[in-house]
């Protein structure tokens, strides 16, 4: 990752695997992940962190607030 990547705050056990969040993306970073919860849904990875810009729009959709983005400085 370059030196501000954009990286996804999930909160795997929070997420019910809508997929608003992939569907609203513009930059299609997200997608269902295979790995279950403890409820029982698979939830959203990184799939292509490189390409956000940022924009919160996941978190802006998520009905779980489970979903956001911040700076990570390396």
């Amino acid at each position: 990752m370059n030196k501000n990547s954009k990286l996804h705050l999930i909160e795997g056990a929070r997420c019910k695997s809508c997929g608003l969040c992939v569907a609203a993306c513009p930059k299609e970073t997200l997608g269902i992940g295979s790995e279950l919860n403890q409820q029982g849904y698979a939830f959203v990875v990184q799939v292509a962190p490189e390409k956000c810009v940022k924009c919160n729009i996941c978190r802006i959709v998520c009905p779980d607030v489970a979903i956001g983005v911040i700076e990570a400085n390396q």
